[in-house]
């Protein structure tokens, strides 16, 4: 079961979004930065999205001084490639931050990712 966070300003929304995809073994909730910095230590979660409204430093702000940089990535407010976030999560990250205008193209995007990678 992969498990997703999310956070921030659209936190419902990204939850949403992923959770309309009807993704077999992805489980989606809707979290505070804190709670889902503890859970992804812990193990008890595997990403987290966190969204504001450029998609810089408050979707992360948090993750990034509790999880570190290198398991962090912000798209800001461009839109990534399937490849690019592939690569990302090949090299361990787990924390994305991405715009809320965003939402309906990025969350789906790194959750389809995440499921694949499960399978």
């Amino acid at each position: 079961m992969t498990k997703i966070l999310t956070g921030g300003v659209g936190k419902t929304e990204a939850a949403n979004a992923v959770k309309e995809l009807g993704l077999d073994g992805v489980e989606v909730t809707v979290s505070s930065d804190m709670d889902a910095a503890m859970k992804l230590r812990a193990g008890q979660a595997d990403y987290y999205l966190g969204t504001c409204h450029t998609g810089a430093g408050a979707s992360l702000g948090v993750l990034v001084g509790l999880m570190g940089q290198p398991a962090c990535h912000t798209f800001g407010r461009s839109v990534p490639t399937e490849e690019e976030v592939e690569a990302l999560l090949a090299d361990g990250k787990k924390v994305f931050g991405f715009s809320m205008d965003q939402i309906d193209t990025v969350a789906p995007l790194i959750a389809r990712a995440a499921a694949r990678r499960a399978a």
